[in-house]
Order: C-alpha cells, then structure tokens, then sequence
C-alpha cells in the first residue's frame, strides 16, 4: 500500500472556488466577499490542503495588530471523511512554523464553537489554551459563543516589560 501524498497549496483565483465550497461544507457560519479577497492576498498565510491531489482542507490567517502583534487563525477546517489523517496537524504546523520563521509574533489565537471538544482538544496538543470566552461570538448558529484559544510565544509584556503574573497563579 503506497503512502498518501498531503501537501499544502497556494491560494489564487483558480483555485478560490474550491475553498468556498470546501467552506459551506466544514463551517456552520458563511464568509462574505472581503474575507475570500483577503484570503487572496495572504500568500503563505491562506492554504489549502491537498490529499493526494484532492482538495480536503484549508487554513486561512490574518495579522493582527490591535495588542501587540498576533496572528488569527480565521479558519482551519478538513473535510470529515479526511480528518485524523494529520492534515490538520500539517496546516497548524504550517502556521507555527511561520510565526516561528517570522520572529515578531506574541500570539496565535482563534476561536472555537463552546461545544466543539474536538477541536478544542486539537489544538491543546499543539500548545493552545482557552483564555477567553466570547459570548455571543456566532450569529444565527447555537451554541452562539466561543472561546478564544491562544498559544503565547514569548511571555505577556507591556510598554517592553514582563507583566506581573503573581495574581494569575492559585496556591495549592
């Protein structure tokens, strides 16, 4: 039995079409417009991911700079005939292995469905944790809040200097 091929791919206007369908099918919410322009123009940022030649998944990223400088996950979804394959693990992996190419990142963070423990599962392999849960998060989908998991890559600082965690921490 020979091996399965997985790869990664560049997103362009040939090839735009396959991640809109790939995601009606793996997301309960639809993007407008402006996301898949972004998406677009995000070069190594937005993947799609390939399984044999097939087009099972996609991971799409933005930056941002609102606290510090972090990168966002906005979308990170494989077929579910294709999953525990280790596509997902390649396209965070990908990821990771950007920011950490990059040097200038804080963060990676996304957002996760509350009642979504596969995912959430997922990504605390790689290191992510919850930090926060947004309530009302998603428009017309049940549960409409998600939490918000972020994996650090250099500790918390503000105005250049390390923030005090003491109170963060409970004694046994």
């Amino acid at each position: 039995m020979t091996r399965a091929k997985l790869e990664l791919g560049e997103i362009t206007h040939h090839n735009i079409k396959q991640l809109k369908r790939l995601n009606t099918v793996v997301f309960p919410v639809s993007y407008n417009e402006k996301f898949y322009k972004d998406v677009l123009e995000a070069g190594e940022l937005a993947k799609l991911a390939y399984y044999n030649d097939i087009v099972v998944g996609a991971v799409c990223c933005r930056i941002d700079q609102e606290v510090g400088r972090r990168l966002y996950i906005m979308t990170l979804g494989c077929l579910s005939q294709y999953r525990r394959l280790g596509i997902g693990s390649m396209m965070v992996e990908h990821v990771l292995n950007y920011v950490e190419s990059d040097g200038t990142f804080d963060s990676v963070y996304l957002h996760v469905q509350l009642n979504n423990d596969s995912a959430i599962k997922f990504y605390k392999k790689f290191g992510f944790e919850i930090v926060e849960t947004k309530e009302h998060y998603y428009k017309r989908i049940e549960p409409a809040d998600a939490y918000v998991l972020e994996k650090r890559l250099r500790p918390n600082t503000i105005n250049g200097k390390n923030e005090n965690h003491s109170n963060n921490f409970k004694k046994d």
